[in-house]
């Protein structure tokens, strides 16, 4: 399965022109099986949603429109808003008009997240290609056993608005999850500015063995495109079978 990551500047509160920017970057990157964007990608990483949080569903209409025309999948998350209730949902979008969605659990309580959206409670696993793909969210990374792999999937997507003073942590945690989990680990942190924080990317995708094998530069805007071979994580994973001996 052939993956590409988009590291994205965000125009705050701009649905339209983020949804047309996305679209070239993908028009740049033709023949993915997967496109994966940061989190809230079509507005900007909002604690406080009213006005900004979609209830029309342009985004995600946007997404099936862009799915379908390029026969691959779709992924990101958007601020949404359900009968009065607010979440980071994160949509994964196939071709065929097919919806998944998480909605983020560990809502980000130092920035406040959590008194405007409502967190999610159940786990999403999606398959794609052959790929189970376990969909998570920006801080959700900081909680290991929430993403504890019960051999049930074979990749992690991270997308995120991750500010800069804490990009070393993104960073080891990606590698971490990989490593723990034996599977593959794609995340998507934005670039710029909103009008509370500085982000400066880090986004990359990263074998089971911990090695990245896909990855923006920090502080630009670009994609990055890398390949799931799920013939060698089989092969890794019975050969040196670690998640047999989970706690």
């Amino acid at each position: 399965m052939k993956v590409t990551i988009l590291q994205r500047d965000i125009v705050w509160a701009n649905p339209a022109e983020n949804c047309l920017r996305c679209a070239q970057a993908m028009d740049r990157n033709e023949g993915a099986d997967l496109y994966v964007l940061p989190e809230m990608f079509s507005t900007g990483f909002c604690t406080q949603p009213e006005g900004i949080a979609e209830n029309n569903g342009y985004t995600l209409a946007w997404m099936k429109q862009q799915a379908a025309q390029r026969q691959a999948a779709i992924a990101g998350s958007v601020a949404t808003e359900v009968e009065g209730r607010y979440y980071n949902r994160f949509y994964f979008v196939k071709p065929d008009g097919t919806v998944a969605h998480y909605d983020k659990k560990h809502l980000f309580t130092y920035g406040g997240e959590h008194k405007r959206f409502t967190p999610g409670t159940e786990r999403v696993i999606v398959e794609w290609k052959g790929v189970r793909i376990l969909l998570e969210v920006c801080y959700d990374l900081r909680f290991p056993i929430w993403a504890r792999n019960r051999g049930d999937y074979d990749m992690i997507l991270y997308v995120a608005s991750w500010p800069t003073p804490r990009v070393e942590a993104w960073s080891a945690l990606l590698v971490a999850r990989a490593i723990e989990n034996q599977c593959y680990v794609a995340g998507v942190n934005r670039v710029g500015t909103d009008p509370s924080c500085q982000y400066c990317g880090g986004t990359v995708m990263i074998d089971p063995y911990g090695k990245t094998i896909a990855a923006c530069p920090m502080n630009e805007e670009c994609e990055a495109t890398a390949c799931v071979d799920m013939e060698k994580l089989t092969a890794f994973r019975e050969k040196f079978p670690v998640l047999s001996d989970a706690d």
